[in-house]
């Protein structure tokens, strides 16, 4: 079922008892801005271990050429992954296959009427043939409480914002 990838060793238990946040695992992205020095438009991202490396594009919508992958693509990729990861774990706490498991995130880029700001909205649709209902809400909401961007989108995430020395 896992063939040659390594499954996390990942407890789905709530057992950290912290005063703080304990980072298990850290990156850093960097973009930069391109010929249009905007890194929306005409930006470039790399991870620290370079793995990553890719160039940002705005998408049509937003007057750009649509070449590029742009932000809420990789958001929408990061919280489907994160989500199925969680997921996946859950279900095989329940002895359910998770092969069959699809996420469709959405993420969309529009006005806040708050304050006339920007704002994203992510939806997630899970496709899990041969589960019903039933059996799949408990299963859900336990992945939502596990995945860290779940959590980020139902009640934020500490950040912070500094210029470099």
């Amino acid at each position: 079922m896992t063939g040659q990838y390594p499954l996390p060793r990942l407890s789905t238990d709530k057992d950290f008892d912290g005063a703080s946040f304990s980072a298990i695992y850290t990156t850093t992205v960097t973009v930069s801005g391109g010929a249009a020095g905007h890194g929306r438009a005409s930006g470039r991202a790399r991870s620290d271990d370079g793995v990553l490396d890719l160039g940002l594009r705005l998408p049509a919508e937003l007057g750009g050429d649509g070449s590029g992958t742009n932000p809420e693509q990789l958001f929408a990729a990061g919280f489907a992954a994160c989500y199925h990861g969680a997921l996946s774990l859950v279900a095989r706490q329940e002895e359910l296959d998770p092969g069959a498991i699809r996420v469709e995130a959405t993420v969309a880029f529009g006005r806040d009427p708050a304050d006339g700001g920007y704002l994203l909205r992510a939806d997630l649709v899970v496709d899990w043939p041969g589960i019903g209902p039933e059996t799949a809400a408990p299963l859900l909401e336990k992945a939502g409480s596990l995945c860290p961007y779940a959590k980020m989108t139902a009640h934020g995430t500490p950040a912070s914002i500094t210029l470099a020395p």
